[in-house]
């Protein structure tokens, strides 16, 4: 059996396709198509019968006018949520990290808290970079904070002598890629009298002054210079390598899109952090809208829910349309309704009313709550529709039987 082509096949589906569906659509069903033409035998009838079944596929998917999206997409997301679990992930090479997965992930995002509880990055290297896992353990070492607790394997405080005594760790300080010199000049900067190496070549001698000298202020003086920050930028806690295909990936615990993304080395087109404000700060609202799509899409589907991506876009929106990013609740979208009735279903009733009365505010009855609250017709679906009689034209275009109306 003789099959088609791929110059045919797509020119086929630029004369019976491109004009029928969306754009988006015809751009993954051409990929998909061309993408299997190489490898079985695609005949003309097996291409016109596709083309027929995904124009039909789309136009049944087209939303009718008056549909009432909002209460639909409000059920397809919040009954598959009933049945997430309590979920989390754990990276391993992280020490006691888990990342916040299912029902509280999906909460944080709905919420739009502005720290999620477990920040992640994923950093993606550039080609001279991606696929050394040297070189990614170079730009590892080089955001990953280090403080001197990290290097440290003790430290003794001698309020009499008025001396602090650092030990440091060799295998460590090889590990971070610090040297005791540096230690020396990081520690010179704290408010101490004097810095100097001791007998031991890992062994660092710090003078102290005299207000530190009494035993109330002992821990605080040891927190103090455990806390030094050595390198790194502050907010990655800690990072771990992972490899993907041919590439090397960096993980990190903590997130700043913004830092990491100047780092040289780092693929700033493909960086990408789940602190959803952070992404709006930097990037813009519409990358925030997308990474709250992305977010929810995947804890779905980890979840093995099958929710249509079209309800979620429409959650993003909601979320995002004003150019910022808001909460779905008392807060946000539910608390900004311009209904006082609408407002006063969710939350705080009493002092939603008082407060509309006290500064005179009118409701028009224009949505869906509060049309529901007084027993009228909600303008959805035919409701939308209003019909205007006017009786005297009637009366005119009957003619002689007006009378007999009358």
């Amino acid at each position: 059996m003789q099959g088609l082509t791929i110059e045919e096949i797509q020119q086929l589906l630029e004369e019976r396709l491109k004009e029928n569906v969306s754009p988006q659509v015809y751009e993954e069903v051409r990929n998909k198509l061309l993408n299997i033409a190489g490898k079985i035998v695609i005949t003309r009838e097996t291409v016109e019968r596709f083309i027929e079944h995904v124009i039909e596929r789309y136009h049944s998917s087209l939303i009718e006018p008056g549909e009432a999206v909002g209460t639909i997409a409000a059920q397809s997301l919040g009954e598959p949520s009933t049945q997430m679990t309590l979920r989390v992930f754990h990276y391993a090479g992280v020490r006691e990290y888990n990342v916040t997965l299912g029902l509280p992930r999906l909460i944080e995002i709905v919420d739009a808290r502005k720290k999620p509880e477990t920040p992640i990055m994923e950093i993606y290297l550039v080609d001279e970079y991606r696929r050394s896992e040297e070189k990614a353990r170079e730009i590892a070492r080089k955001i990953e904070s280090t403080y001197l607790e990290n290097i440290t394997r003790e430290l003794d405080i001698d309020l009499i002598e008025g001396v602090a005594t650092v030990r440091l760790d060799p295998e460590m300080l090889e590990d971070k890629g610090l040297s005791v010199e540096v230690i020396i000049e990081k520690l010179k900067e704290l408010d101490v009298d004097e810095v100097s190496r001791g007998d031991d070549p890992y062994e660092v001698i710090i003078s102290l002054r005299e207000e530190y000298l009494d035993y109330s202020k002992l821990e605080k003086l040891r927190s103090k210079l455990l806390s030094l920050h050595l390198k790194g930028i502050k907010e990655i806690r800690k990072v771990i390598i992972q490899k993907r295909g041919d590439e090397y990936v960096i993980i990190s615990e903590g997130s700043n899109l913004e830092e990491i993304m100047r780092i040289e080395g780092v693929d700033w087109r493909r960086v990408y952090t789940n602190n959803i404000h952070e992404i709006e700060r930097v990037l813009g609202i519409e990358a925030a809208r997308q990474a709250i799509i992305k977010e929810i899409k995947e804890i779905l589907d980890d979840q093995g829910l099958d929710v249509d991506i079209r309800h979620i876009m429409l959650l993003a929106d909601m979320m995002t349309w004003t150019g910022h990013v808001r909460q779905i609740g008392r807060m946000g979208v539910a608390g900004e309704k311009p209904s006082v009735l609408a407002r006063a279903t969710f939350e705080m009733t009493v002092q939603k009313l008082l407060e509309s009365a006290a500064t005179s505010e009118e409701d028009r009855l224009y949505g869906v709550t509060e049309n529901i609250i007084i027993g009228q017709t909600i303008p959805v679906g035919t409701g939308m529709v209003q019909i205007y009689m006017t009786p005297s034209l009637l009366k005119t275009e009957a003619g002689g039987k007006g009378d007999r109306n009358e």
